[in-house]
């Protein structure tokens, strides 16, 4: 009976054991069926009764072989022995196949082979320096066949005395993971590579700032004067609020206001710098004025009412746990905490003219609504409208930002603390800072700079929420924003490389929020065009510095 078994599989003999033990005549019946039908088979497989048979099968694997595609075979066949050197994926293969020797490599070492494992070490050193000298396929030097075709031979070796399937999906799963691991590490890596670089000023735009101040400071005082004063206060005109130390960034913003402007003379622009900045910021306007418009720059360290008594952060920026915050080096060293820690050690959090935009009645007492631009913005189209929007009671106009879950309130406050709990909306849908329109009118009769000191007083240890001015912005104006059509305001071309062209094209400001500013040089090409064709490359202050953007 033991040759009756001779083609029996692992399932074969289980079920026959089991036969065994239970032993009726009927079971032992089927069981001995089934194998003769397989051994049937197997004689109908492999004994071949003449040579027309055999002819005929030749004939029919020889067209199967013929309809599969070569570049399929070419792919995937890593060591096999009709390799074509002319393939077009011939990089990609020299990819696959130190993948693979690396597998080997590895199982070589376990299986204790020193020979076999110094061969793939050799052919991988090859293999690497090919990919290191070449990313397509055509860069490939001469000898790169026989590199490729002595590769795939020593994986056929390897593969003949080591392959397994189970120890090689051990190893390409741990592949696998080693890869996502160091793809972390450096996503995490850069991430703080790129809030360094966002942070620092380039080597043309500090040369610029320091040529500008020095012709400004050549000047006699009449010629420091350039500004039409009578139309600082009129409310007839079209104000606009714009705080900043980047002349460059102030530049794009008041060029592109104008010459989108169907009225150039109606347009007035306060400019507020530091000190260290406003007289470059002023000499640039002095020597490059925008049409017809009206530029006054200011420094703010000229509103003596700006003090640590009146004003919140003031206060709290001269406290010990602040300092200690912001400027002690003890702070964890992951990269992990490295990003967070960089993100909210901005000095522009530091700045009072970040913090500016809530003292607006107080700079411009004499004004009943003013428009409010970030200067890292591009104006696209005429925004004269804007001030016969009526904001329905409103002091905040602005466009949203939330959609589905996305930038409501909790994404920016703290709703685990009481006091944010109890008094705001978890749902509440946020909106943009950058493009504001505020009524200064309805601003002063509900006193909400009040407002803005009471939650910045309550939030001194950073319990309420982090660092920046859209938290508080959003709490000060809570129930208090009118809600803008979004094309007058699209954002993200400065963190999102996915935005839509056409709303690109249709809005009427783009904000280039996020750290790919666009006078930097980790910006999205593709977005920094909209940007560029604000600035005369012909002027002789940026071709000095060698600004190129």
């Amino acid at each position: 009976m033991k040759t009756e078994y001779h083609n029996m599989d692992e399932a074969d003999l289980n079920e026959h054991n089991i036969m065994k033990e239970n032993d009726t005549s009927e079971q032992a019946a089927r069981l001995q069926l089934r194998l003769e039908r397989k051994d049937k088979r197997a004689s109908d497989i492999t004994q071949i009764g003449d040579e027309t048979d055999k002819t005929s099968i030749f004939k029919e694997a020889f067209q199967v072989k013929k309809e599969i595609d070569d570049n399929i075979l070419h792919k995937y066949s890593i060591w096999g022995p009709d390799f074509d050197a002319d393939s077009e994926s011939l990089i990609r293969l020299v990819r696959d196949q130190v993948i693979m020797a690396r597998v080997y490599e590895s199982l070589a070492r376990s299986h204790n082979m020193p020979s076999l494992q110094r061969e793939l070490n050799v052919r991988m050193k090859e293999s690497s320096r090919l990919l290191a000298e070449a990313n397509v396929d055509a860069d490939l030097p001469s000898s790169a066949t026989e590199k490729i075709k002595a590769m795939g031979q020593t994986l056929s070796i390897a593969r003949r005395y080591l392959y397994d399937c189970k120890a090689v999906a051990r190893r390409l799963r741990a592949m696998v993971q080693a890869a996502d691991d160091q793809a972390d590490a450096l996503t995490r890596q850069s991430t703080v590579l790129r809030q360094l670089l966002a942070k620092t000023t380039p080597k043309g735009l500090h040369c610029l700032s320091m040529l500008l101040t020095s012709e400004f400071l050549s000047l006699s005082e009449d010629q420091k004067i350039h500004v039409n004063l009578k139309n600082l206060e009129d409310p007839s005109l079209y104000h606009y609020a714009l705080f900043s130390d980047n002349v460059i960034a102030a530049a794009v913003v008041v060029n592109s206001t104008i010459q989108n402007a169907k009225e150039q003379e109606k347009h007035v622009f306060h400019i507020v710098s530091d000190k260290l900045n406003f007289a470059a910021m002023k000499m640039w306007f002095i020597a490059n004025p925008p049409g017809k418009a009206t530029v006054h720059v200011e420094n703010i360290d000229d509103f003596k009412w700006l003090n640590a008594t009146y004003c919140p952060v003031l206060r709290q920026l001269e406290t010990s746990s602040m300092k200690e915050y912001y400027f002690k080096s003890d702070h964890s060293t992951t990269l992990a905490d490295a990003a967070t820690n960089l993100k909210y050690r901005n000095p522009k959090y530091l700045s009072m003219l970040n913090h500016l935009r809530f003292y607006l009645p107080e700079v411009y007492p004499k004004l009943d609504k003013i428009l409010f631009l970030d200067d890292d913005i591009v104006v696209q189209k005429d925004l004269a409208s804007l001030w016969a929007i009526d904001l329905h009671g409103n002091v905040n106009g602005a466009v949203e930002t939330c959609g589905k879950t996305f930038h409501r309130f909790d994404k920016y406050l703290n709703f685990s603390n009481p006091l944010i709990y109890s008094n705001f909306d978890s749902n509440a849908c946020g909106w943009a800072y950058g493009m504001n329109m505020f009524d200064l009118k309805e601003w002063k009769r509900r006193n909400i700079t009040s407002i803005y000191h009471k939650w910045q007083t309550l939030n001194e240890q950073r319990e309420l929420w982090k660092l920046g001015t859209l938290p508080p912005g959003l709490i000060t104006f809570y129930n208090l924003t009118y809600p803008l059509e979004k094309s007058w305001h699209v954002l993200g071309l400065g963190y999102d490389p996915h935005i839509e062209q056409n709303d690109i094209e249709n809005a009427a400001v783009v904000h280039y929020n996020g750290n790919m500013k666009p006078w930097l040089d980790l910006s999205f090409s593709k977005y920094k065009t909209y940007w560029a064709k604000y600035l005369d490359q012909s002027n002789i202050f940026l071709q000095q510095c060698n600004v190129n953007v």
